[in-house]
């Protein structure tokens, strides 16, 4: 699986924001909140073109959920390709990943731990083993941490030392049985992001 593997801290650093949701990025923050080489405000910056700010905008939200640029791309045409608003399409294509979900749920305190569980094996999708972090949750889906000692003991880990959790309500937990239900696909208005998708949109209809 090809992932990101250079220095996340720069990226935070370098957008301004906690793109990945660990905390240790807002601690971060707070003791560097300048870009990355940049040493002192600059004076008499140039204006930002809107091709800058639609990049920026892109590369947020694509790092937000930890894909590269070609899984990032494809997704957006498969958004385009839906019936309905192309920006609200993208939001819940994304949120809708099985690694997007399980990091939502508290299941992963971070994308990648979510996506490593699911790429060795602990997480099963209506009784039947997932190893693709990309599947597609939809209505009614039961996701389950596998029937062994090993993965249970690792995700109650990650969920007694995770202090990071969002509810929602088009997903159901239940850390009793280890369960994530989905009661429905997230609407915009459900789905948090650090981005504007609209900016997106324009950036990738150039």
């Amino acid at each position: 699986m090809a992932k990101f593997t250079g220095p996340k801290g720069k990226i935070v650093r370098r957008f301004g924001v906690n793109l990945y949701g660990n905390p240790k990025f807002d601690q971060l923050l707070q003791r560097r909140n300048h870009p990355p080489g940049q040493h002192r405000p600059s004076q008499g910056r140039r204006q930002v073109s809107d091709y800058a700010l639609q990049l920026t905008e892109k590369q947020k939200l694509r790092h937000s959920y930890c894909l590269l640029e070609k899984q990032f791309r494809r997704t957006f045409r498969k958004a385009e390709r839906q019936s309905g608003v192309t920006g609200d399409n993208l939001m819940t294509l994304l949120e809708r990943r099985l690694d997007s979900l399980l990091f939502r749920a508290g299941f992963g305190s971070t994308m990648m731990q979510a996506r490593q569980l699911i790429n060795h094996g602990h997480i099963t999708v209506n009784g039947r083993n997932v190893d693709i972090a990309s599947f597609l949750v939809k209505t009614g889906d039961q996701i389950r941490v596998r029937e062994n000692d090993r993965s249970k003991n690792l995700i109650n880990n990650i969920l007694q030392s995770n202090i990071r959790f969002i509810d929602a309500q088009w997903f159901t937990v239940e850390k009793a049985s280890l369960t994530i239900r989905v009661n429905h696909l997230p609407d915009r208005h459900e789905i948090q992001s650090i981005a504007d998708e609209n900016m997106v949109i324009e950036f990738y209809s150039k």
